[in-house]
């Protein structure tokens, strides 16, 4: 197997299967404080897990509508955490939550909201200031939990809460794996958690004071938003209004399989979605090589996308070279210093291009470099060419959809950088092109040894020609097999990926 793809999925697997949710990153709940494994003596007392306890009718109910995806309804536990719901209706009463934000969403975790900065550092308590809202072992951080954020503990409460998505798949090699860092739970927690979903970690570290009982799909459906690199939605996700009422003996609706939930993982890649005749493309002519054609996609990361075009049509990229090659893996140019330390974006040093989910780094994405995320984004660009993988080698990345599957699959890629990074276009023509400049001889640091030229970027109408998106449209490039009998030099080659990240500003790994 390609000592390349082994690592790169490595990275994912190891993170896929820990404590923490998303791949690459440790996962924080709020005000920069951090959810990390705490070794506990002995493993929690065998309560019963109340969170799939019916209301009565009449008890108390939360109504939350979120703007352009619906309402969801929420059942509280006063007998559990007093303190917690008496926050929480007090502060929907006068009307606080109305108007604000999820301003932290993180797929397969959480959606996180309620403070009226939308920054993640502001907001308190009914009472002003923060408050302890406790915990309790009979509530669980299972998929559809109401839960506080805090800062370090629960004492820290405020008027911040985020709503639990979690992991679906939840299994005892699962909770195994949470155990190797120093997690413990009862027999009752793990049987919960793996017919519901959720985030088992959490628990005993925030305060849970409510579960959905209706909309749960709705907050499935708000997680898979475009963010940016701090998980902040690109477009706002707003709290139109957050109500209490009366329940009325209506249906509950516990979990996700309750639901006629059309699953976004299940959702095509849209990095093939044909442009429209007059559609702005743009047109990259490279010196002794030909001519590459992209669609772009400013519907899902706009600012990415006007930055690139406006840069082309000032004829930033004119005359610059592609700085970096690496054969199976990508090109990279668009730095006016030619050394990967230079560029901006049209509005001055860097800015955030954001992600979306299901723009994938696909043979022939068109992606901002950056040096630590996509608030780094600035004028530097690559093109990925990648390579095929299996299905055992794609097996751990988990943040891979099943349609990113099918094409990583059939027409390669590099799936280790999804997520990380601004798919902002795809090449729908002279893909050829692409993949023959990564042949090109290369010496230190990945440079090429003769200059490979973008002589002019240049911005233009869609007028209908022809659509060749993958490398099997083109002679002599779609032959799965040739892209992965790499050679053991060829191979290690690719591994110094990781090394570079320290001798350029801007990379791709």
């Amino acid at each position: 197997m390609n000592k390349k793809k082994l690592l790169a999925l490595a990275l994912c697997g190891i993170m896929a299967s820990s404590a923490f949710a998303g791949c690459g990153k440790d996962v924080e709940i709020s005000e920069g404080s951090s959810v990390e494994a705490t070794t506990q003596a002995a493993a929690p007392a065998e309560v019963d897990i109340m969170n799939f306890t019916a209301p009565e009718k009449g008890d108390t109910i939360i109504e939350m509508n979120i703007r352009d995806y619906g309402t969801v309804k929420i059942r509280l536990f006063p007998e559990y955490a007093d303190k917690a719901c008496e926050n929480f209706v007090e502060l929907a009463k006068k009307g606080y939550y109305d108007g604000l934000t999820f301003h932290r969403v993180i797929r397969d975790f959480m959606i996180q909201g309620g403070d009226p900065t939308g920054t993640g550092g502001g907001g308190e308590s009914v009472w002003g200031g923060e408050f302890d809202g406790g915990t309790d072992p009979h509530l669980a951080h299972v998929s559809g939990a109401l839960a506080y954020a805090n800062s370090g503990g629960t004492e820290t409460d405020g008027s911040q809460f985020y709503i639990v998505t979690g992991t679906q798949d939840i299994t005892d090699d699962l909770f195994a794996s949470y155990e190797g860092y120093g997690y413990s739970f009862s027999n009752k927690q793990k049987e919960i958690f793996k017919q519901a979903g959720g985030a088992p970690f959490l628990d005993g570290n925030y305060t849970v004071f409510g579960q959905v009982i209706d909309g749960l799909d709705v907050v499935f459906r708000a997680q898979y938003v475009a963010t940016n690199a701090n998980d902040k939605p690109l477009n706002d996700l707003v709290i139109d209004s957050v109500k209490v009422t009366e329940y009325n003996g209506e249906e509950i609706k516990w979990y996700l399989k309750d639901y006629n939930y059309d699953d976004p993982t299940k959702a095509d890649v849209v990095n093939y979605t044909a442009p429209a005749e007059g559609e702005t493309i743009v047109k990259m002519k490279i010196k002794d090589y030909g001519e590459v054609k992209f669609k772009l996609f400013p519907e899902y990361v706009p600012e990415a996308v006007e930055n690139f075009v406006t840069h082309a049509k000032d004829g930033y990229y004119d005359g610059l070279t592609f700085h970096r090659i690496i054969d199976e893996f990508m090109i990279q140019g668009g730095d006016p210093l030619g050394t990967g330390t230079g560029g901006e974006s049209i509005w001055g040093e860097k800015f955030d291009g954001g992600k979306y989910f299901n723009l994938i780094h696909a043979a022939g994405a068109l992606a901002y470099a950056n040096s630590g995320g996509t608030d780094s984004d600035g004028s530097q660009f690559y093109i990925v060419t990648g390579s095929v993988f299996d299905e055992d080698e794609l097996a751990g990345a988990a943040q891979c959809t099943d349609s990113a599957k099918k094409v990583y699959t059939t027409y390669g890629g590099a799936p280790w950088l999804d997520g990380n990074y601004t798919v902002f276009g795809q090449v729908f023509d002279g893909l050829d092109v692409v993949f023959k400049i990564q042949k090109a001889e290369t010496g230190d640091n990945d440079k090429p040894v003769k200059d490979v030229i973008i002589e002019s970027v240049t911005v233009e109408e869609y007028d209908g020609s022809p659509l060749r998106w993958y490398p099997s449209d083109y002679e002599g490039i779609g032959d799965s097999t040739e892209a992965e009998e790499t050679s053991e030099e060829e191979t290690e080659a690719e591994t110094t990926e990781e090394a570079s990240e320290e001798e350029t500003t801007e990379r791709t790994v």
